[in-house]
């Protein structure tokens, strides 16, 4: 049978989620936890990849089991065996077709900014201190907004059919001395948060304006648009999927998976 596993990880040791020759990725770290756990070789197929340093408050991976268990005394036994760092949070059954990538109705990312240099958000948040404004940063983000081309947002050579994605939330939140970017799509480019963020900051600055914005995005050229800022701000938040992909309810901490 086929499972959904909700996790959530601190992506500072890591690089990335997709397993590497070189590297250690989460991916890895969970297949290697897995396969000792259901003592036979399980292989996982996440929602979508995150970068070097990227942190995930809510990612899903797919997993073919075959033989029963229970979600609930499975969830605490990975949880054991997992790093301090990656945590499952739920367990539920679905159909056979479902897909953690493809099956997703959209994702959603949060960019966390600090304005005031703070050691217990070191990894955690981008210290930026350079003033900014506010209401021009939430007007160049409604630039985003609708289905568009954000070719000049994606990593260059990347594989990809096209460079369409349907934008349906993106904003800016002021919480005291922290600022955050919040922004729900259908499909994500390589790159795309966070070149879209260190974009909007520019026009923020005024290094850039609102008029710059629009032709950067119309341009479909990356070196036109503003650099990307460090991943250790970034932070996948939530993945929705179609109630009709899970089978039913199962035993599990209490949090209930993301769903339409």
């Amino acid at each position: 049978m086929r499972y959904f596993f909700e996790i959530a990880y601190n992506g500072a040791p890591y690089n990335g989620w997709q397993s590497q020759n070189n590297a250690t990725g989460v991916q890895a770290v969970l297949e290697r936890v897995l396969s000792t756990a259901f003592r036979e070789p399980i292989e996982v197929v996440g929602s979508g990849r995150t970068d070097t340093g990227v942190h995930c408050e809510q990612q899903f991976f797919h997993a073919d089991i075959s033989r029963p268990f229970s979600p609930q005394d499975m969830m605490h036994k990975l949880n054991a065996f997992l790093p301090k760092d990656i945590a499952i949070g739920s367990i539920r059954p679905v159909r056979s077709d479902a897909h953690a990538r493809y099956s997703a109705l959209s994702r959603t990312y949060q960019y966390r900014i600090t304005r005031r240099k703070n050691p217990f958000l070191e990894g955690l948040a981008l210290y930026f201190f350079k003033p900014v404004d506010i209401q021009t940063l939430n007007t160049a983000a409604s630039l985003l907004l609708g289905k568009q081309d954000f070719e000049s947002f994606s990593k260059v050579n990347t594989d990809v059919n096209h460079f369409l994605c349907d934008i349906t939330r993106a904003e800016w939140q002021e919480k005291g001395d922290l600022l955050e970017f919040t922004i729900t799509a259908n499909r994500f480019l390589r790159g795309m948060v966070r070149a879209t963020v260190g974009t909007l900051l520019d026009v923020g600055t005024g290094r850039i304006s609102l008029d710059d914005l629009r032709a950067i995005l119309l341009s479909r050229d990356r070196r036109k648009a503003g650099a990307n800022v460090p991943p250790q701000g970034l932070y996948l938040v939530r993945v929705e999927y179609p109630e009709d992909v899970f089978i039913n309810l199962p035993e599990h901490s209490g949090e209930t998976p993301a769903h339409a």
